[in-house]
């Protein structure tokens, strides 16, 4: 049984719920994004395994997570990165937000997420459980996509990925790990 940080809307933990019941009554928690990238710049995107308990089959960011009790938000990055990839990247804080959003099969995903940048480095090796399938996109291309079929995509995604080119027009790295609210 795994559990996540229940947090309150500035990110205070007020407690731990089993994972599954705080998708199921929509508990607000943390969460960890990752937005990596290949040497060439093309953001790594992957496509859930289809038997995640919710938005199997869908595209989203390089990986994600929820931080366990007791763990930081990097080493929940960093753990998800090579959970799920493989693979190890200097990873940066980028920035953080708040959302809620219905996935189905009738869960709730009410998440404060931490959204973390980097560089990958070495070869991706994906494992089947968590990832059915990635890809190096450039990251217009992948806005484009996103714009084109947005139901292909994780709704997690569909918020994060215009607030990180938000970021980026800001000033990205410079800012440190601002709150930016989804419009």
């Amino acid at each position: 049984m795994t559990n996540v940080v229940l947090v309150d809307q500035d990110d205070r933990p007020i407690g731990v719920e089993e994972k599954l019941r705080a998708h199921t009554l929509g508990s607000l928690h943390r969460a960890v994004s990752v937005f990596a990238f290949d040497a060439s710049g093309a953001l790594i995107v992957q496509q859930r395994a289809p038997g995640k308990y919710h938005s199997g089959g869908l595209w989203s960011n390089t990986a994600c997570t929820h931080p366990r009790e007791g763990e930081s938000l990097i080493v929940a990055a960093r753990r998800c990165l090579k959970e799920e990839l493989g693979v190890v990247a200097s990873l940066r804080p980028a920035f953080r937000f708040r959302y809620r959003s219905a996935v189905p099969p009738g869960l709730i995903e009410h998440e404060y997420d931490h959204v973390f940048s980097g560089l990958i480095h070495g070869q991706v090796k994906a494992l089947q459980s968590e990832v059915a399938a990635w890809r190096a996109v450039p990251l217009a291309e992948i806005a484009r996509e996103l714009t084109a079929k947005p139901e292909s995509f994780t709704a997690w995604f569909r918020i994060a990925l215009p607030l990180y080119q938000q970021w980026q027009e800001r000033g990205g790295e410079r800012l440190g790990n601002p709150y930016i609210e989804p419009a």
